[in-house]
């Protein structure tokens, strides 16, 4: 088959990418720059002309980017075989395979954010300390980080700062622990066990570096130490490993992106050809001037002439506000005119640096009907109802996964009571069995007739589980479990149609895996599908609706038209006590990324007032602002639309007082109201002297509005663990 096709339309750069045969290359990728049909197109060229395509293995981020590349790659006519996926996604497959290597079983369960939260607070209190001292989430962030950086716990040590982080070393053990009792791992035990097997295991790593001849990897510049390792391993004696990527888009440092990975390439391999994309095809010259006169400013970069030959656009908008709420109309305004005048709602999207903006920006949409969806697409896999079904078919896949029995073994309620449970678990502890093996012999639990027959009916329900994924499919498993647990009756019984609707789009995700897999997939296969989901992997393009999200989940997506809100100074550049350099110039980035992702057009806004945490304050504009190029931007400061004494916005005076008055209360927080019950803070303003605080109630779903000064009697702060409120 002729080449001619495939190399048709390349720029000289793109062509040098894509024929370039054997041995180390570093393509460096400016945003726009056609990378992913580099990457595709030397898939193609490779599969032709060097090796099959089963030797060829393409490693991204996400699922939607492994799927729109392999996708892309069968549109080029290249044999199956080449193998496109995520690190995550390739580690728990090898590590299913050559799980006795390992030191696994291949059922192990991958533990999601909420999962790893209950092992934590397990391995906390196994520890005798306190949640309260040693909060979970922080202490799930430690060790994240030093998982990222191939320290186990018997190392960290060495690897701690100081005391106060030497005093994890405890929980780290703990918490392992508790995953292994469980055969659990958490996302980055994947990367961490993945890396040390190809470092240990020289026989796989010679297999592996035989069946994968070729390694390509996408956005290089966020990968982690593991996955450094991971990449390196695959290619150590071949070298044929060929990374993409751009270090002004390294925007991941916090979650433990080491941007010297492709800083230094060149001297990991010094044979290594160097490739420099720099026509961008996506945005306006423009837009393309004012990202690019911004990351200049950057020192830790590999400088690139980024230059587009796209007609000329208008100038980028920089509006400051005078509040947040000001800011949110404008928004929608700006909605507005771009449909009047003939646009989308799908060309929109609307960034920002955290997800706590988003709630103002919604309120201001749904006020002017704009249909709009929000990047959070865990969140889905994350409610109770999903959790609940979830949790059933992750015990029929794994029975040592403590956290899934603990969920449902009384949910419905079905007469298995908290005394019982603690029978049940200090059985298990004392025998080392799982809870599920005691129950399949609960004679010596001393229960009642009635609790026998329920704790028999549930081993049965899971081993039935168990069965019908083997024998049927993967619906049919999701369906049997969601029916016969009692989830879909107790929905029923309490007029919960919202939950019954996604416990049927949990059986229509299941569907869609086994149209995906005629050949027979896997209970344990599409779980790990589930656990992997990313918040970008939810964006539907084609909706017909305003995207919002973060400028972290934004990027390797682009948009017609695209507005990011609060460019302030502690908001975007983020500050925190810690901030270094390096901090302010990963910030940078963020803000170079959610410029770049705009074809046509692109605003920033501004709030002179803003109110987080319910305190309000005025609001400095963001350095990054300043580093525009004045030729290119067109400025507008919007005028108060707040009257002369008119302390509904954010007086300054009043804002201090109530934040002292009500250091408690911040949006988020829990709190009880005696005729109301269980409610969440959604927002905190000041009025007059005082302050009003908007609540969303539990039972009823009802927002009310209070000013504290006549509620408080009746409002008391409750914690999240004592409240009863389950997300």
């Amino acid at each position: 088959m002729s080449l001619e096709p495939l190399l048709k339309g390349l720029t000289e750069p793109q062509k040098e990418a894509v024929t370039h045969a054997h041995g180390p290359l570093l393509v460096l990728a400016g945003p726009g720059s056609g990378k992913t049909r580099v990457i595709t197109h030397r898939t193609a060229y490779l599969a032709r002309t060097v090796t099959e395509p089963r030797h060829i293995l393409a490693l991204t981020f996400t699922n939607k980017a492994a799927n729109e590349m392999a996708e892309r790659i069968r549109h080029l006519a290249v044999e199956p075989g080449v193998t496109c996926c995520t690190f995550h996604s390739l580690c728990a497959r090898l590590l299913r395979t050559y799980a006795g290597r390992a030191g696994l079983t291949p059922n192990f369960s991958i533990f999601d954010q909420a999962d790893q939260t209950a092992a934590m607070k397990q391995a906390i209190g196994r520890c005798e300390l306190s949640t309260d001292n040693y909060p979970p989430a922080k202490m799930l962030e430690a060790v994240s980080q030093a998982k990222n950086d191939m320290v186990l716990p018997e190392g960290y040590e060495a690897y701690a700062k100081d005391w106060s982080a030497r005093s994890i070393i405890p929980i780290y053990e703990a918490y392992q622990k508790v995953l292994a009792e469980q055969n659990a791992l958490d996302f980055d035990d994947l990367l961490l066990k993945m890396a040390y097997l190809l470092g240990d295991d020289a026989e796989l790593r010679d297999r592996l570096q035989d069946q994968y001849r070729f390694v390509l990897v996408d956005e290089y510049q966020d990968t982690n130490h593991a996955q450094y390792l991971i990449a390196r391993g695959l290619a150590l004696d071949h070298e044929n490993l060929c990374v993409t990527g751009d270090p002004d888009q390294s925007i991941y440092g916090w979650r433990g992106a080491n941007i010297h990975n492709i800083l230094e390439f060149e001297e990991d391999f010094p044979k290594a050809k160097i490739v420099r994309l720099e026509k961008n095809y996506r945005s306006t010259p423009q837009i393309l001037a004012a990202a690019d006169a911004v990351i200049r400013h950057n020192r830790k970069r590999k400088h690139k002439e980024l230059w587009t030959d796209n007609g000329s656009g208008p100038p980028v908008h920089v509006i400051e506000a005078d509040d947040a709420q000001q800011e949110a109309a404008l928004v929608a305004e700006t909605i507005v005119e771009h449909i009047e005048g003939g646009g989308k709602y799908d060309d929109v999207a609307v960034f920002y640096r955290i997800n706590a903006l988003s709630r103002l920006i919604e309120e201001a949409l749904r006020k002017r009907h704009i249909p709009y969806q929000v990047a959070r697409g865990v969140s889905f896999f994350q409610r109770k109802e999903v959790k609940d079904a979830l949790a059933y078919l992750r015990l029929a896949a794994n029975p040592k996964d403590r956290v899934s029995f603990l969920r449902i073994v009384n949910v419905p309620t079905r007469g298995i009571g908290d005394t019982t449970v603690e029978r049940i678990i200090e059985r298990a502890d004392e025998a080392g069995l799982s809870p599920l093996e005691i129950l399949t012999d609960p004679s010596g639990l001393k229960v009642s007739a009635h609790t026998g027959e329920r704790i028999a009916w549930f081993v049965g329900l899971i081993g039935e589980i168990v069965r019908i994924a083997a024998d049927e499919n993967v619906t049919a498993a999701v369906r049997h479990a969601i029916l016969h647990s009692g989830l879909r009756a107790s929905w029923s019984q309490a007029k919960d149609d919202d939950a019954a609707r996604n416990a049927d789009e949990l059986i229509a995700d299941a569907a869609e895996y086994d149209r995906d897999h005629p050949e027979g997939g896997s209970l344990v296969d599409w779980l790990q599908q589930v656990s992997l989901m990313s918040e970008v992997d939810s964006v539907d393009s084609e909706m017909g609706a305003v995207t919002l999200m973060t400028l972290h989940a934004a990027k390797g997506l682009e948009f017609d038209r695209v507005l990011i809100i609060g460019v302030e100074d502690g908001m975007l550049p983020y500050r925190r006590h810690e901030d270094s350099e390096a901090d302010m110039e990963e910030e940078r980035r963020l803000c170079f990324v959610g410029m770049t992702r705009a074809r046509q057009s692109l605003t920033l806004t501004s709030a002179r007032f803003r109110m987080l945490r319910g305190r309000g304050s005025r609001s400095a504009r963001s350095v990054f602002l300043a580093e525009l190029p004045r030729e290119q931007v067109d400025w507008l400061a919007l005028p108060s639309e707040r009257a002369t004494g008119d302390n509904r916005g954010y007086d300054e005076e009043a804002a201090e007082a109530m934040a002292a008055k009500y250091a408690d209360w911040q949006c988020g927080r829990l709190v009880r109201h005696e005729d109301y019950g269980l409610g969440q803070i959604l927002w905190l303003r000041p009025a007059g002297r005082g302050a009003c605080a908007g609540i969303r109630f539990k039972n009823d779903g009802s927002e009310r509005t209070f000013v504290l000064e006549q509620a408080a009697a009746k409002l008391q702060v409750v914690e999240y663990d004592d409240s009863g409120w389950d997300s």
